[in-house]
């Protein structure tokens, strides 16, 4: 079955985005193939705030698969080429991952992680944590949340100073 993966990079302060939601703090390093890393993925799940700077920023969209994004106020009308759902729960993920080929990327702000861990829909934590801090931004997960635990299932330090961990979510929120 596809997993769920949340996978994001991160300062080392905890926040996904800066202030204003900008994201030129985070490092590409020549070392991690990105290619083989969307290679994994057929289908991607996004907040509204995450896809409207996607769109805004017109950058590579995420065409090589299918995207869904999660949205009370978008009207699927106005957004050819993704399909718009209105909430997070079991019942509409099940439909998504039983078409999915590959795995799920969850990609997107720390309010959509927090909805699909709550939920219990999480199956990976993927953070690269920056060698950078903010000070201020968007949290990896912000508050309230529930506890959830994680078991480490890889890691890798690269050149650049960045860190990458893999976890498995172990224990359901409460």
């Amino acid at each position: 079955m596809p997993r769920i993966r949340y996978s994001v990079a991160m300062s080392l302060d905890g926040y996904i985005a800066g202030p204003n939601g900008e994201a030129d703090w985070i490092i590409m390093d020549p070392d991690i193939d990105f290619a083989a890393l969307f290679a994994q993925f057929d289908t991607f799940l996004l907040g509204r705030r995450t896809f409207e700077a996607m769109a805004a920023a017109e950058g590579p969209g995420l065409s090589a698969g299918k995207t869904f994004v999660f949205s009370r106020s978008l009207q699927p009308g106005d957004h050819p080429g993704v399909s718009i759902v209105a909430e997070v729960s079991p019942a509409t993920i099940a439909p998504i991952r039983a078409q999915a080929r590959k795995d799920i990327w969850l990609f997107g702000g720390g309010a959509l992680f927090r909805s699909f861990l709550e939920a219990g829909l999480v199956d990976t934590v993927e953070v690269a944590i920056i060698p950078v801090l903010l000070g201020s931004g968007v949290p990896l997960l912000p508050p309230p949340a529930h506890r959830a635990t994680l078991k480490l299932t890889g890691h890798r330090a690269y050149k650049t100073g960045i860190v990458s961990t893999e976890y498995t979510v172990s224990a359901s929120p409460a």
